[in-house]
């Protein structure tokens, strides 16, 4: 169903929300994506539609809704936004937030508070399911020896933006615990179009895989709480265990290996077995006293 836009504007005249949330037919199934102007975001839009479904997608960036879309201008550290956002939808996909290492403030803001506001909003607005997008990087410190990486591994962060997604990752438990809230936490590795260093040859997550593993995070009965690993079939993986994204129904199908003559000859690079999971996320230039 294609939805006509509305913007809400707050007194101070700032936009706090943007899309008609009282038109959704009684019959569909409404998920919610936040940060659904970035690059995984952009992904599932396209992958996670079905017939009966509306996606309804929160950013900052004023988006345009699709067929089967309706577009909400907002921030996730807004509580009352983001409960607004969060009415009468099935489930919230929670993608907003800082991708990379930044200083302290900014992560703290954006990634924990936000999440927070994040589950808050979900429980106040009596959402059953939350789906997070941790990251590999809430376990990054874990040395090569440890590989595969458990799915239940202690938290070893191994930049502040690894703490966020591990802090996100502890909110999760607690709403499930607490609230009852249906929760998978998603350590994704390194989604994008293609791979584009040695790394990447073994931590890939295509777009469709990653389609694939948020399609199942959807409709797997009754998860409960779960942490799961979000990486295709690379011929050069077995960096991280598949045992729970496996226990979901998500089945990874593309490989990385189809586009190692590329990268090798664009970095000059045949082979790389990094010290710790979370690569160069490990290395002194990311020290805090280097952050600007």
């Amino acid at each position: 169903m294609a939805v006509r836009l509305l913007r809400l504007t707050s007194r101070a005249g700032q936009p706090v929300a943007h899309g008609n949330l009282d038109t959704v037919p009684a019959q569909e199934e409404t998920v919610l994506i936040t940060g659904a102007a970035g690059l995984i975001g952009s992904m599932l839009r396209t992958r996670l539609v079905r017939p009966g479904r509306l996606l309804r997608l929160l950013d900052v960036v004023p988006l345009d809704a699709g067929f089967g879309e309706q577009a909400v201008t907002a921030s996730t550290t807004d509580l009352a936004a983001m409960t607004r956002a969060c009415s009468g939808a099935a489930a919230v996909i929670h993608l907003a937030g800082i991708s990379r290492e930044a200083p302290w403030d900014q992560i703290a803001e954006a990634n924990i508070h936000g999440s927070y506001v994040a589950f808050e909003a979900a429980r106040r607005a009596g959402v059953p399911r939350v789906v997070y997008a941790s990251s590999n990087h809430a376990v990054g410190f874990t040395p090569r020896a440890a590989f595969p990486v458990a799915d239940y591994a202690f938290p070893a962060p191994d930049t502040y933006y690894g703490v966020s997604k591990a802090a996100g990752e502890a909110l999760g438990a607690l709403y499930h615990a607490r609230y009852g809230l249906d929760v998978i936490c998603l350590r994704i590795l390194t989604c994008m179009e293609r791979p584009r260093d040695i790394r990447a040859l073994s931590t890939w997550l295509s777009p469709d895989d990653a389609g694939r593993l948020f399609a199942a995070c959807l409709s797997v009965p009754s998860p409960g709480f779960r942490v799961v690993y979000g990486v295709s079939a690379n011929t050069r993986g077995g960096w991280v265990s598949l045992a729970e994204a496996r226990a979901i129904g998500f089945e990874p199908q593309d490989d990385a290996e189809i586009y190692a003559e590329q990268v090798i000859a664009a970095t000059g690079q045949a082979d790389g077995e990094p010290a710790f999971l979370g690569g160069d996320f490990c290395l002194p230039d990311l020290d805090a006293d280097r952050l600007t």
